[in-house]
């Protein structure tokens, strides 16, 4: 499945987006306009007046101002590459006592890309200005107004470093990351999931064929817009075999096209254009990443070399939060056209295989520990009150029993 322009274009916009550099780099070239824009009113009739009028404005001495901004150039940059160095040992730290998988939303921190934003768009704001220096005696080509700027950008800059030591020692506890990969989880939950049930397919008995991959990656989804409009078009209706985030191999069968006509070949082709096939896990397309992602924290939270109860606890919490919330609400299942047309079918995930897949293997990993039999016991006890509907009962009855079965049984050894 070779990748079209509209499809590589879409990939390669959502990874620059998500990009530790985006930010930086447009407020870099944000910077660059600010200094076209001041270096224009320093050297205009109205700069010029305002500076013989203040006379604490001008600047007459090209070398005083080349040293001032050539000094605070150097010094930005030393700020630079020490933030930048915190939030590297800080990312690997996170790597290595929690998960890989949460880079990513600690990459995407849009504060700290701000703050190293503002440090690079001075530099880039002070190298631009030192090269507009001219010696002239009269002093009026030195960008005195400019100059000053820079001066407050410094200060600025300054106390945006004592504020970003307290805050990059802040997003490195456990607590800290936990609660943002739950509230990213909570953001899509809500905007996705709704109080509807599962619906089947009413086209089963078309004819149909058969897209394979043509690559080994994950299937992330699909451009909704036009997979629909070329549905309507061609009167498609459209089978997913496998849900969001699975990982497929190289030449299985992931979906079906059903139509009472003939399906060309060019249409296969553009509809394989709409899928998104590409490695990572980004919470804002998929809810059970973040489920995932903490369930992974408890996990390395259990293992030996870390042997941290505490922090699987929290993660354990945070999971039970966000399956309070997706206790009666799904994902839907079929998506309906302009003319409310039922067009396309993608399975999607209950809430007993979340359910099992968070808390399963973390009981697995903790389940000698007394702290997780309890915790878990109690958590559990709380979904089930929750579920005024009864709708997983079973479910919870049967994991109850199985705790309590192993803690009766440790008793008795």
């Amino acid at each position: 499945m070779k990748n079209s322009i509209s499809q590589w274009l879409r990939l390669y916009y959502n990874k620059v987006i998500s990009s530790i550099a985006f930010y930086p780099a447009l407020m870099a070239f944000g910077f660059l306009i600010l200094a076209w824009v001041m270096l224009e009113i320093d050297f205009s009739n109205w700069g010029q007046n305002l500076k013989s009028e203040l006379n604490w404005l001008r600047l007459k001495d090209a070398t005083t101002a080349r040293s001032i901004i050539a000094t605070v150039a150097g010094a930005v940059i030393s700020l630079t590459v020490f933030s930048f160095s915190m939030v590297m040992i800080v990312l690997n730290q996170a790597a290595s006592q929690m998960s890989n998988r949460v880079l990513t939303s600690m990459i995407e921190n849009r504060f700290q890309q701000v703050v190293l934003g503002f440090y690079i768009g001075t530099i880039v704001y002070a190298l631009f200005l030192l090269s507009t220096i001219r010696d002239i005696s009269s002093g009026v080509y030195v960008p005195a107004l400019s100059i000053y700027l820079l001066i407050i950008m410094t200060v600025i800059d300054i106390f945006l470093f004592i504020y970003f030591l307290d805050y990059v020692t802040q997003t490195v506890k456990f607590e800290t990351v936990i609660e943002r990969v739950m509230q990213q989880t909570f953001v899509t939950l809500k905007k996705e999931y709704t109080e509807i049930e599962p619906q089947n397919k009413p086209w089963e008995n078309l004819p149909f064929v058969e897209i394979k991959t043509n690559q080994s990656d994950y299937f992330q989804g699909f451009n909704t817009e036009k997979l629909m409009k070329l549905a309507l078009e061609k009167n498609l209706f459209i089978s997913f075999l496998h849900p969001r985030g699975t990982f497929l191999v190289e030449g299985m069968v992931f979906m079906k096209l059903y139509s009472a006509e003939t399906v060309l070949k060019d249409c296969t082709t553009k509809v394989t254009e709409s899928m998104d096939f590409f490695n990572g896990q980004p919470i804002a397309t998929n809810a059970d990443y973040g489920l995932n992602q903490l369930a992974e924290i408890a996990i390395k939270a259990l293992s030996p070399g870390i042997n941290d109860p505490g922090t699987a606890i929290i993660a354990l919490q945070s999971i039970t939060s966000l399956l309070c919330y997706r206790l009666d609400k799904n994902l839907p299942n079929i998506l309906f056209d302009k003319n409310k047309m039922p067009r396309i079918y993608i399975p999607v995930s209950s809430f007993e295989d979340n359910f099992e897949h968070c808390f399963s293997p973390i009981w697995n990993y903790g389940k000698e520990d007394l702290y997780i039999q309890k915790e878990m016991l109690f958590l559990i006890n709380q979904l089930q009150k929750a579920d005024t509907k009864k709708l997983h009962t079973t479910t919870f009855e049967r994991f109850s029993t199985k705790i309590e079965n192993f803690k009766n049984a440790k008793t008795e050894i």
